[in-house]
C-alpha cells in the first residue's frame, strides 16, 4: 500500500492505493467547507497519512477498528519522554507528546465525519475527559444550575507544560548580521518586535500595514483579527524593502513576496522561509533561532517589562489566557527582585 500527500490544484489531498483516500479526501474537503486554514487541512492530511500506515501494518480496515488499535496506534508511534532523547525502535521515528495528540484529535474528527456520512457505526477513538471529582452541594440563588459547563481536555498522552524558549540578545544580533536583504530583516523583525507568528508575516497584506500609525492589522489563528503596533525599526526595514527590493507593477497583495529566480513576485512560502531560516543559521552560527523563539522572546520582554497580561493576550492573539500566562514565569530575575522586596517590607513591619 502506498499513501502520500501532495499538492493538487492548490490543495493538499491524499494520493495512493489506501482504501480509505476517496473518503479520507471527502473529509479534508468537508474541512476547507468549514473554513478550517490551509495549515491545519495539510496537517490533517498528513495526520491521515500516518494512521493509514498503521493500520496497513496491521492489516486492519477503518470499519475494523476498535479503542484498542487506537492505543496501539498511540503506542507504535512511540511518544517521547523529557531527557529520553528519541525512542529506538524499528517502527516510524517517535513524536512528540503534542504531535501524538494532534493526530489522535485528526483521526477523531475523521471518524466523526464517518459517522455522519454512515460510513462507520461509531466513532471507536476514545475521547478523553478529566475526571469532575466530588464536587460541594450546589449553593446560592444560582445553585440549581448546576456546575456550569464541563472542563475540557483530556489527551492520551501526558504533555510536559513546558515554558515558552526565549532567546538572547547576542543570538538575535548574531543572526540578524548574516540577513543581506531589508526583505529578510523585516520579516525576522516582525517576528521579534511585533510577536507574529510565521504563518502571520507570510499572509500579511500590504493593505494591512499603517506606516503612520506603525500598526499591522494581523489575521491569525481562526482568522482572528488584530491590531499590533511595532517599532520603528522594523518599518524602517520594511519602507527599504518596498521601495528598493520588490519588483515592480507587482499585483500580489501579500506583502513579502520572492525576490529572485522563477517564482520572483509569489508569495513567501512555508518552505522558502523555513530554508532562510536554516541556511542563516548555518552560516551565522546562532543555532537557535526559528520563527517561533523569535515571538517567544516578544513576549518575553513585554512580560518582564510588567505589561499588563490582557494586554499581551491580545497583543499575541491567543486564545487562552493559560497560554499568555506562562510568560510571566520566565523571569528568575523579575522574581528574585519581588522575593527580596517582599523580605524587605516584612523585615520593616517586625
Amino acid at each position: 500500500m502506498t499513501v502520500s500527500v501532495q499538492v493538487v490544484d492548490g490543495r493538499h489531498c491524499l494520493v495512493g492505493d489506501w482504501p480509505g483516500t476517496g473518503v479520507g479526501n471527502e473529509f479534508l474537503a468537508h474541512l476547507r467547507a468549514r473554513a478550517f486554514s490551509p495549515a491545519t487541512v495539510r496537517a490533517y492530511a498528513f495526520d491521515l497519512v500516518n494512521f493509514a500506515r498503521f493500520l496497513d501494518e496491521r492489516d486492519l480496515s477503518l470499519g475494523s477498528v476498535e479503542p484498542m488499535d487506537v492505543f496501539a496506534w498511540v503506542d507504535w508511534q512511540g511518544a517521547r519522554t523529557p531527557g529520553s532523547g528519541k525512542v529506538v525502535r524499528l517502527a516510524p521515528p517517535s513524536a512528540a507528546p503534542a504531535t501524538i495528540n494532534r493526530r489522535v484529535a485528526a483521526v477523531r474528527a475523521f471518524f466523526e465525519f464517518l459517522v455522519m456520512s454512515k460510513a462507520c457505526a461509531a466513532n471507536p477513538v476514545p475521547a478523553p475527559r478529566r475526571g469532575q471529582g466530588l464536587r460541594p452541594t450546589a449553593r446560592g440563588m444560582l445553585g440549581h444550575l448546576g456546575p456550569g459547563r464541563a472542563r475540557g481536555g483530556g489527551r492520551l498522552v501526558r504533555e510536559q507544560r513546558r515554558l515558552p524558549e526565549s532567546l538572547d540578545l547576542a543570538e538575535v544580533q548574531a543572526f540578524m548580521s548574516g540577513l543581506r536583504t531589508h526583505r529578510d530583516r523585516a520579516m525576522v523583525l516582525a517576528m521579534l518586535l511585533g510577536g507574529l507568528r510565521s504563518a502571520e508575516v507570510r499572509g500579511l497584506l500590504i493593505k494591512d500595514v499603517d506606516q503612520g500609525r506603525r500598526r499591522l492589522r494581523v489575521v491569525g489563528k481562526g482568522g482572528r483579527e488584530r491590531v499590533v503596533p511595532v517599532d520603528a525599526a522594523f518599518f524602517a526595514e520594511l519602507v527599504a524593502y518596498l521601495r528598493h527590493e520588490r519588483p515592480r507593477g507587482l499585483t500580489t497583495p501579500e506583502c513579502f513576496v520572492v525576490l529572485r529566480g522563477p517564482t520572483t513576485g509569489a508569495p513567501v512560502s512555508e518552505a522558502g522561509l523555513r530554508a532562510l531560516f536554516r541556511r542563516h543559521r548555518d552560516t551565522s552560527g546562532a543555532t537557535r533561532v526559528r520563527p517561533h523563539r523569535l515571538r517567544h522572546t516578544y513576549g518575553t520582554e513585554l512580560a518582564v517589562a510588567g505589561i499588563d497580561l490582557l494586554a499581551l493576550r491580545e497583543l499575541m492573539g491567543h486564545v487562552s489566557p493559560e497560554t499568555t500566562s506562562r510568560y510571566v514565569h520566565l523571569s528568575t530575575e523579575h522574581l528574585a527582585a519581588e522575593y527580596a522586596a517582599a523580605r524587605a517590607t516584612l523585615s520593616e513591619i517586625r
